[in-house]
């Protein structure tokens, strides 16, 4: 199967299955939605959307949250993976957006990678979600399914994500960020992938055991 039927095949499939949809992490702002997806490194969606809701009642915007005492944060955030971290990272990043951003979101990923603790995914899923930014953020799921259905060869986060942003077209690659990652999440999971319940075996390489 050539790369570019299998792109085509695998897509078509996965938006006929999900059509248009969004994070799944709660978030009211730009800024909202940047502090979840940092705290959603290695860490459920679920367990964040369970601490920013108190987190956002007390600091709702940069300003806020860039005159916080850390160990206020912390104790807000400590249910999720690596809070020392990420409490220190989410103060920071807003006292930049303040001092350098007149507290605003930056619409550019590479304006959104000068704030601490912000890599290229964060800054590919604010980018993607908040301002249509046709770029695509390749997370765990993102590669591994990338990797696995053979819409990638690439050993590294960067490689996948040229090879992605490659073949999706523009106008699909938000939306098929989030397609790939909800089909790794719920069916072609790390450990036990789901095949009996894959709408996309037949285009799967590592299902048909192919090698192109």
């Amino acid at each position: 199967m050539k790369i570019e039927e299998r792109y085509s095949s695998v897509l078509n499939v996965l938006e006929n299955k999900m059509g248009k949809v969004g994070s799944e992490l709660n978030f009211g702002s730009p800024f909202q939605l940047l502090v979840a997806v940092m705290l959603s490194a290695q860490c459920t969606d679920k367990r964040v959307n369970a601490v920013t809701p108190e987190l956002f009642a007390r600091y709702p915007d940069a300003r806020s949250l860039a005159d916080a005492v850390f160990e206020d944060v912390f104790e807000l955030i400590r249910s999720v993976s690596y809070p020392n971290s990420k409490g220190r990272h989410i103060i920071d990043m807003a006292r930049m957006l303040v001092s350098d951003f007149d507290a605003e979101v930056p619409s550019e990923p590479d304006e959104l990678v000068k704030l601490p603790g912000v890599g290229r995914k964060t800054a590919n899923v604010v980018a993607a979600i908040i301002y249509g930014k046709p770029v695509i953020a390749v997370d765990t799921h993102v590669f591994r399914v990338s990797r696995r259905i053979g819409l990638s060869r690439g050993t590294t986060v960067e490689a996948v994500c040229r090879d992605l942003t490659g073949h999706i077209p523009a106008e699909k690659r938000a939306d098929a960020h989030h397609w790939l990652l909800l089909h790794g999440r719920y069916i072609c999971t790390a450990r036990h992938p789901k095949c009996a319940e894959c709408p996309i075996t037949a285009f799967c390489a590592s299902y048909n055991q192919v090698s192109e």
